[in-house]
């Protein structure tokens, strides 16, 4: 006979538990409850989403068809106001009354909010859900942010919106960054990677009060009287689980819902899983034992036995790019011994706690492939007296010396922990391998190892690698999105060799799975088929992003900025004062200097934009791009004109560089930086080009970036004359708009192919001349000023209501 399941909250947990009922075939009529309008999503993956990585429908984890398919109903967007356990029924918030045979609790946990005088202003936020992460992705470069909170949580928030270009400071009470996981040493690595990336860390600090203005955040003061201004402020420090409604109903609860071995609470006919419960005093807010205790509940609703047991957990991370690994007790203590590595160079640092020849602890911080290994040290509590001289060094220098690289790997035992989040073992993977699940999206599909966070994926790999041997095949490119399995490099080269012109071409002769793309594949469908045939295709706006439809960068609450072009830097008093009268014309709240040598109108109503576009327009001014996949600027130094130090005129360059780039595509944002001299005030060296005049002519570097990656550029050429300096950069820009991977910089696109490659493709005097042909034919086409086009053909824009591919910007 089915029976009537209800779950409330439809999170990690309970969608892994629902997955385990299907699987086992379960006979329940499953109604679904969560107060988020939406179902279940891999919440440890909104980092990538905000910082711009993924979009929410990569880390969605069941679709609405899934649900269907499963007969699933679905109550999303609707909380449950009360439970009448007596009666076995639950009351919805619009009155409905369901009945249930078994109720699971899955309401996961709250984020704690410091009770600080002004915590209920406006712009004050936790970073938990969905709704957190858009408010964040909002903000833009010329925003500040201050984040309370240097656990993992606090600086996964703050990498992404640094990665955005929000200025962020981070505020952190204790000594030192994630002092749960790591030790003081790799807490101040973290640090000074975080300060490298430019975020603002400020340890031993303690908040005194959250200041305000007309009911919206202003700043955070410290209580050593530090004032620090934000345009928004995070808190994220800790989460409760979320028992009130167990609590009212009259589970038993203590710091979450008391559940037993089974995961059954007081009620025999409620069960509770995930954050929201307390098993033997503990409470959980990693995934692993999530996922364990979603197994068990499963078995439970089937009449099977089952048993959750707490294990010993690991934590192996990545925060802002930078690997950490943190296991067992790593205090210091009586009788305890520390063995520590350290690469100042390579910023590694790896250290071992052990007490009588056993390892009790472990701290890695840049390099923590042999995590694994040391992980099963700890949890075997393993005599390591023969092996103390090369301990550090991790398993490859165990019995001799080093081996090969997958030698680590390869001496895990088999019970070894592969995938943390999910707890899979080497066994396990190995015994899938055996079954036929010989690559890597197989062995997701089979044992979820490296399907939730993703940070085993290399470990998963090298798995399949020792086990298969000759078998083992390389993992294909991720396919440009769901609505086909082909890679951005085989949709090109389709594009190019069948000379698909069109977006219905393209899906048809490479049999895309969906008839119209999705907002995924349409914005790099759009760039590949405007790069290759710049005659033949038309731009589609409807496949750009909203900032580039909008020719203006939308804001955190709906307006828009506006940045008119000053080309090298350069701007007149008429200039000036047209700026001015518009501001004061339409109300512009905001008016700031960028980092792009340029002026920045901030707050604009999008009604007003055709307006204030013609106006800026009749005083000769054209649209800066500051939205676009294309030139943003052309940063100089005075040079020649005016320096004593300038050894070539780098102003003049800049901006005629400036008028021949402007408005050429490109797969992602292009800034350029001229210098005078190697003195280098321009900043050209961290440029996506950079060019640095000396007295014998020009050095052309390519490949810098100064966001989440900082990188400094790597010198191309020297070439004598502008006109050369002109030509190459032409010719660089064409052979990465031809060869480029959509949202690619131009640094991963050299990582890919190779500066060699890029080298001889400019210095060949044939190819270079070709390059530069085709360039200058799709600038007669596409350099065009967008304001000027939208004014005069008067065209009233659309509401934000009715766009599409918001998310994907």
């Amino acid at each position: 006979m089915t029976q009537r399941l209800i779950i409330i909250g439809a999170g990690m947990a309970t969608g892994r538990a629902l997955e385990h009922l299907l699987d086992a075939g379960a006979d329940y009529d499953v109604t679904l409850f969560n107060a988020e309008p939406r179902g279940n999503y891999n919440r440890i993956m909104l980092s990538p989403v905000l910082s711009g990585e993924k979009t929410y429908a990569e880390i969605e984890t069941h679709t609405a068809e899934w649900y269907e398919e499963n007969g699933i109903t679905c109550r999303f967007g609707e909380k449950i106001a009360s439970i009448d356990r007596a009666a076995k029924t639950v009351t919805a918030e619009n009155g409905d009354v369901l009945s249930y045979d078994k109720l699971l609790f899955g309401t996961g946990s709250n984020p704690f909010m410091i009770p600080l005088p002004g915590h209920d202003l406006e712009g004050v936020i936790a970073y938990r859900d969905l709704e957190d992460t858009e408010r964040m992705m909002g903000l833009g470069p010329d925003n500040k942010c201050v984040v309370i909170g240097g656990g993992l949580l606090g600086l996964e928030a703050a990498a992404g919106m640094a990665a955005r270009g929000v200025d962020v400071t981070v505020i952190h009470i204790m000594g030192h960054l994630m002092e749960r996981q790591l030790d003081e040493a790799a807490g101040y690595l973290l640090r000074k990677a975080l300060v490298d990336k430019g975020i603002t860390v400020k340890c031993s600090a303690n908040s005194k009060e959250i200041l305000g203005e007309n009911g919206k955040v202003r700043a955070l003061l410290l209580d050593d009287g530090t004032e620090l201004p934000c345009d928004l402020l995070v808190m994220a420090v800790g989460i409760r689980p979320n028992t009130k409604l167990a609590q009212d109903a009259g589970v038993a609860v203590g710091k979450g819902i008391h559940v037993d071995d089974q995961m059954c609470t007081s009620d025999a006919d409620i069960l509770a899983v995930g954050e929201c419960v307390e098993h033997d005093g503990a409470i959980f807010g990693l995934v692993a034992p999530l996922y364990d205790q979603a197994k068990v509940v499963a078995k439970t609703l089937m009449g099977d036995e089952a048993q959750f047991v707490q294990k010993e957990l690991s934590t192996k991370l990545k925060v802002t790019g930078c690997d950490l690994f943190s296991a067992g007790d790593f205090a210091e203590g009586e009788g305890r011994e520390d063995i520590v590595f350290r690469d100042p160079a390579r910023g590694v640092y790896r250290r071992l706690v052990l007490e009588d020849n056993v390892v009790v602890g472990a701290v890695m911080y840049g390099d923590t492939a042999d995590s694994n290994w040391f992980f099963g040290l700890i949890r075997e509590k393993t005599d390591v007296s023969d092996m103390r001289e090369t301990l550090i060094f991790g398993p490859a220098f165990q019995g001799g010396g080093a081996s090969d690289p997958l030698s680590a790997v390869a001496a895990l035992p088999r019970d070894a922990e592969i995938c943390g989040c999910n707890g899979i073992s080497k066994g396990e993977i190995e015994d899938a391998i055996a079954a036929g699940s010989g690559d890597l999206a197989a062995i997701k599909a089979s044992t979820k190892a490296s399907a939730s966070c993703g940070t085993c994926t290399g470990l998963v790999e090298q798995v399949l690698a020792v086990t298969l041997g000759d078998d083992f095949v390389i993992p294909a490119a991720a396919s440009i999105c769901g609505c086909t399995d082909m890679t951005h490099e085989d949709v090109r080269r389709m594009i190019k060799s069948q000379k698909l012109t069109s977006m219905p071409a393209v899906w048809q002769e490479c049999g895309w799975k969906t008839s119209c793309g999705c907002h995924v594949c349409r914005p790099a469908l759009n760039f590949y088929l405007l790069a290759d045939w710049p005659l033949e295709y038309q731009d589609d706006p409807q496949s750009r992003f909203i900032n580039e439809r909008k020719h203006a960068n939308i804001q955190k609450d709906g307006t828009f900025s506006v940045v008119p072009r000053m080309w090298g830097g350069i701007t007149t008093p008429d200039e000036l004062r047209a700026i001015a009268d518009a501001a004061d014309k339409f109300e512009v709240p905001t008016v700031k200097v960028t980092g792009g040598q340029r002026i920045d109108l901030l707050g604009v109503k999008g009604e007003d934009l055709p307006a204030i576009w013609d106006d800026l327009n009749k005083a000769g001014m054209v649209s800066g791009h500051a939205y676009s996949k294309g030139l943003r600027t052309v940063k100089t130094c005075v040079g020649t004109d005016h320096c004593r130090f300038g050894t070539q005129d780098s102003t003049g360059l800049g901006i005629k560089l400036e008028k021949i780039l402007w408005g050429s595509w490109t797969p992602h944002k292009l800034k350029l930086g001229v210098s005078g001299c190697p003195r280098n005030c321009a900043e050209a060296t961290c440029k996506d080009i950079g060019i640095v005049c000396v007295d014998s002519g020009y050095q052309i570097s390519i490949g810098g970036a100064a966001g989440m990656d900082v990188r400094e550029t790597v010198l191309l050429c020297q070439v004598p004359t502008e006109e050369e300096v002109v030509d190459v950069i032409k010719a660089v820009t064409q052979s990465y708009r031809e060869n480029a991977k959509y949202l690619d910089r131009i640094y991963k696109w050299m990582d890919k192919v190779g500066l060699e490659w890029i080298q001889e493709t400019v210095e060949d005097l044939d190819t270079r001349a070709a390059l530069v042909e085709r360039f200058d034919l799709s600038q007669t086409i596409y350099r065009k000023d967008p304001w000027a086009q939208h004014v005069a053909k008067a065209e009233t824009y659309q509401p934000l209501a009715d766009l599409t591919l918001e998310a994907a910007e």
